[in-house]
C-alpha cells in the first residue's frame, strides 16, 4: 500500500513537475509574442506619424495578423556599400536583409539603413561561383565579386559573433553579386529615375573612409578589426567577367521608347 502510495504521489508530482514545466513554456511563448506584438506596434506608431488614424490602426492591425511568410524568413542582416556601375565617385551606403533561397542562391532586399523608417533601395541576388561561371558572358557584366567586401572588412553582419560572422563570411567570400538600386538616394529624397546597376569594390582606396568610419560609429563595429579577423580568410582567384567596370568600360541601365506590343511575340 505504501509503495502504490507512493508511487501515486511520484506520479501525481510529476505530472505536476510536467504541468508547470507545461505553463512555464506556455508562459515564455507568451511573452515573447507579446513582446514581438509589442515591438511591431511601436514601430508601425512611429512611422505612421502623420497618416489618418484609420490608416494607422490598418496598419497596426495588418502588422499584427498577416503572415509574412518571405520576411519572416529573413535570417541573415548584412551591412556594406555599393557604387554606381558607371561612377565610383557615387557611394552608398545598404542595409542588406537575406534570405538563403537554395544552397547556390541567396536573394537580398536593401533599404538605406536598419531603421523602422528605412527607405527600401534596391535589390541583390547572390549566387556561389559555380552558378556564376555557368552564366552567359553577358550576363557576366551585370555581376559583382564580394572577395574584397570581405577581406578589407567594409561588409559587415552588425551584432553577430566574430567567431560566427568569420564563418559565414568564408562561404560568402567566393560568391557574387547582383545588385539594381531603385532609389537614387543620394542624389533625390523621392524614387526618381529607374534602377540603377550597383558594383562593389575591389581593391584598397576606392571606397570612402568617411563613410565607413561613420558608418563603424553608428553600428559600433570596427572595419579594421574586421580585416584583422579575416585575414586567414582565402582570397578567391575571381572569375572573368564579374566586375566588368575594370576594364574602363561598364554597363548601366537607360529608358529606351519602343512599339507597344498587344499580343505575345
Amino acid at each position: 500500500m505504501t509503495f502504490r502510495s507512493g508511487g501515486s504521489g511520484s506520479n501525481r508530482s510529476g505530472r505536476g513537475r510536467a504541468g508547470s514545466v507545461g505553463i512555464g513554456v506556455v508562459a515564455g511563448m507568451a511573452a515573447a509574442f507579446g513582446v514581438i506584438l509589442g515591438r511591431k506596434a511601436a514601430t508601425t506608431v512611429k512611422i505612421g506619424k502623420g497618416h489618418p488614424l484609420k490608416h494607422r490602426a490598418l496598419d497596426l492591425a495588418s502588422g499584427m495578423m498577416q503572415p509574412k511568410y518571405p520576411l519572416d524568413a529573413m535570417t541573415t542582416y548584412l551591412n556594406g556599400f555599393h557604387m554606381y556601375a558607371d561612377e565610383m565617385g557615387r557611394q552608398v551606403e545598404a542595409s542588406h536583409f537575406c534570405i538563403h533561397l537554395r544552397h547556390d542562391l541567396h536573394q537580398c532586399v536593401i533599404f538605406d539603413r536598419n531603421a523602422p523608417d528605412g527607405r527600401l533601395i534596391g535589390i541583390e541576388y547572390i549566387v556561389s561561383e559555380e552558378r556564376f561561371r555557368g552564366l552567359p558572358e553577358d550576363e557576366k557584366r551585370l555581376w559583382h565579386s564580394h572577395h574584397h567586401e570581405v577581406k578589407s572588412g567594409v561588409l559587415v553582419a552588425p551584432g553577430i559573433p566574430d567567431l560566427a560572422e568569420h564563418a559565414y563570411f568564408e562561404d560568402l567570400v567566393a560568391t557574387y553579386g547582383k545588385t539594381f538600386h531603385t532609389w537614387q538616394y543620394d542624389r533625390d529624397d523621392f524614387p526618381y529615375g529607374i534602377p540603377q546597376l550597383m558594383m562593389a569594390f575591389t581593391e584598397d582606396g576606392q571606397a570612402d573612409e568617411a563613410l565607413i568610419h561613420d558608418r563603424d560609429r553608428r553600428l559600433g563595429v570596427s572595419t579594421s578589426h574586421k580585416r584583422q579577423n579575416r585575414a586567414d580568410i582565402p582570397t578567391p582567384t575571381v572569375v572573368t567577367g564579374a566586375n566588368s567596370w575594370e576594364s574602363g568600360r561598364t554597363v548601366q541601365t537607360q529608358l529606351e521608347e519602343m512599339d507597344f506590343r498587344r499580343s505575345r511575340s
